[in-house]
């Protein structure tokens, strides 16, 4: 018979996470989960101020903390981030300046590969998570992709591919102020190797 295997959260601390509240809205919007989140977002964020002050002997402590806006793919998150008295703090997990939760862009970057327009990003952002996104951050935010996307549009290809598949799929493309039908053709090759 196989043992039931031990879950990386016992189910103790589970059930004081859920005592009191309705299990159905720990995944709505500022639900359990997101509350889990900021509360370990900003202990991380604790633990990074407490080693850069070990390391510091010039008598550098806490100095309260300030206040941020982060974007997630959930929504926006207020943290309270802690300081230092000397300024010297500069956090890794949400670095200074950072507005954006790390994943967010990739969420942004794969609606731009797949063909979305920064204006229907920013609605599809704000239909999905309510955040009010502009478009500028968006463009920003692609443009930082941009030269690695050349780069691989660029890179030398292998002199002999055994298997090449090719394909094409029509489409209406707007083309100087008409719809017209498109050929988007796709190559695909196989290397010798698989």
């Amino acid at each position: 018979m196989a043992r039931r295997k031990e879950p990386v959260i016992p189910d103790a601390i589970l059930d004081q996470l859920l005592a009191g509240a309705d299990a159905k809205t720990a995944f709505d919007p500022n639900g359990l989960l997101d509350q889990l989140k900021k509360a370990l977002t900003e202990r991380a964020l604790k633990a990074e101020l407490d080693h850069h002050l070990a390391g510091d002997e010039s008598g550098n402590r806490r100095n309260g903390y300030g206040r941020k806006t982060v974007l997630t793919e959930r929504g926006s998150m207020d943290l309270s981030i802690p300081r230092d008295r000397t300024g010297t703090f500069d956090p890794a997990l949400i670095a200074k300046y950072q507005r954006r939760f790390p994943g967010f862009d990739e969420k942004i970057i794969s609606m731009y590969a797949r063909g979305m327009s920064t204006r229907e990003i920013t609605g599809h952002l704000r239909e999905l998570y309510g955040i009010e996104v502009s478009a500028d951050l968006i463009s920003t935010v692609t443009d930082a992709v941009i030269e690695e996307v050349t780069t691989w549009q660029n890179r030398p290809l292998e002199a002999i591919y055994p298997l090449v598949f090719l394909d094409a799929i029509r489409v209406k493309i707007r083309d100087e102020g008409l719809v017209r039908n498109k050929a988007i053709h796709v190559a695909i090759g196989v290397r010798a190797d698989g």
